[in-house]
C-alpha cells in the first residue's frame, strides 16, 4: 500500500480535509481493532451525533411536501439496520428514528453495511418512540405499520400525496401492541412460498418502493416516454406498438 498511487491520492484527500494520519506497525493495528480484517487501514472516527426529532421533521417538511420517514422498533441486528439505512437513503427517504432501549444503535457495523449512507441520512434516537409518533402525527405525518399477516395489501394501498411515516418492527416480533395502535393503516406483503416472513431489511426495501413508485412524479413518467418514442423513431415504422412495445 505506501507506494500505491491511489493509496496516495486517498491519503492526500483525506490529509486535506484535517485527518490526522499515524503509521503504525501490524502489531498496533491489530490491537486497536482486534479479530477484524482491517486490511492495514484503520479510520478513527467520532461517535455518531443523533438528529433532535423536531430538526428533522421540520427539515422533511422544508424538502418536500411528501416526505418520508422511516421508523425501525426494535432492530437488534446491526447489519439489518445497516441495510434497512443504506436501502432508505437511496430511495430518497429523508431519515430515521430509533428507540434509545431495546435496540441497536448505529455501531461500527451499521455505519459499514451502510456503505456511506449515514453521511447523508439523519438518525434521530428519541426516548420514547410512541411520543414520538405522536409528534410526527400532530406534523401531518399518516403512520403506516408493516405487520406479518392481515393488513392491507402492499400494491393495493393508496400512498397518495401526504407525508408519511413507515413503522417497521424487530426481526423476531414485528411491532408492539402500543405502536401499532398509533398506526393509521397496517400494510402486509404478500407471500406465495412456506416461508412465513421476510427479513427486515429486504421487506422495508419492498414498501418503500412501492411508495416511491406512486410518489414518482409525472415528469419522470413523460422523461421515459419521450425515451421511448426517440427509441421507435431510431428503429423505423411498424416495429413497436403505441406504448412502446414490440408487436
Amino acid at each position: 500500500m505506501r507506494y500505491d498511487a491511489r493509496f496516495h491520492a486517498l491519503l492526500n484527500e483525506a490529509k486535506a480535509k484535517g485527518t490526522v494520519i499515524d503509521e503504525v506497525n501490524v502489531e498496533r493495528l491489530n490491537q486497536i481493532a482486534p479479530g477484524c480484517n482491517h486490511q492495514g487501514i484503520i479510520a478513527q472516527v467520532s461517535p455518531y451525533r443523533y438528529k433532535d426529532l423536531d430538526e428533522l421533521i421540520a427539515n422533511s417538511l422544508s424538502k418536500s411536501d411528501r416526505p418520508v420517514i422511516l421508523v425501525a422498533e426494535g432492530i437488534a441486528d446491526p447489519q439489518n439496520l445497516g441495510a434497512i439505512i443504506r436501502t432508505a437513503e437511496a430511495l430518497g427517504v429523508a431519515g430515521l428514528v430509533i428507540p434509545q432501549r431495546r435496540a441497536v444503535g448505529i455501531t461500527s457495523t451499521a455505519i459499514k453495511v451502510a456503505a456511506g449512507a449515514l453521511e447523508n441520512f439523519p438518525v434521530a434516537r428519541p426516548v420514547n418512540l410512541n411520543r414520538a409518533l405522536e409528534d410526527l402525527k400532530e406534523a401531518g405525518f399518516w403512520v403506516y405499520g408493516t405487520v406479518a399477516k392481515d393488513g392491507e395489501l402492499v400494491q393495493k394501498v393508496n400512498f397518495g400525496d401526504r407525508p408519511i411515516v413507515l413503522v417497521v418492527g424487530s426481526e423476531g416480533e414485528g411491532l408492539s401492541l402500543s405502536v401499532l395502535r398509533n398506526c393509521d393503516i397496517l400494510i402486509s406483503i404478500p407471500l406465495l412460498g412456506k416461508t412465513e416472513s421476510l427479513n427486515v431489511s429486504v421487506a422495508t426495501g419492498m414498501v418503500l418502493y412501492e411508495i416511491y413508485s406512486q410518489h414518482w412524479p409525472n415528469t419522470w413518467r413523460l422523461e421515459t416516454k419521450c425515451k421511448i418514442d426517440q427509441k421507435k423513431k431510431g428503429i423505423g415504422s411498424g416495429q413497436w406498438g403505441e406504448e412502446g412495445n414490440r408487436e
